[in-house]
């Protein structure tokens, strides 16, 4: 299996900015799509966006214009750029990734979240 672990989380004011990391770490033969999603309270967990290993990405039409997701193919890292953040986008984000194990089947990896609260 892969470890995921989340940072760069806490309180920001509206319009601020944030970039949120995911560090994966252990031995798998490849990691295909990676993203994030989030949790807000009351709410189901939500997709915020996600890129694969040839760099394709998907926004959620909620965060288009103000989030940006990349990654970093060597070290097996995916990021999230928050710029000009909302209220609403206060959540637990949480880190996913997609990977084929060296043993050959199929895996989904989460990692535990950290939390990103906007406000005044």
């Amino acid at each position: 299996q892969v470890q995921l672990v989340e940072s760069g989380g806490g309180l920001v004011q509206p319009g601020g900015s944030l970039r949120l990391s995911c560090a994966s770490s252990g031995v798998v033969l490849r990691i295909n799509n990676m993203g994030w999603y989030r949790q807000a309270p009351g709410k189901q967990r939500e997709l915020v966006a996600t890129i694969t290993s040839g760099g394709r990405t998907n926004i959620a039409d909620s965060v288009t214009g103000r989030f940006t997701v990349s990654r970093d193919n060597v070290k097996n890292w995916v990021y999230l750029q928050m710029n000009g953040l909302k209220p609403e986008d206060t959540a637990v984000y949480y880190c996913n990734a997609e990977v084929q194990l060296i043993g050959g089947r199929a895996a989904t990896a989460w990692g535990r979240g950290t939390q990103v609260t906007v406000s005044s």
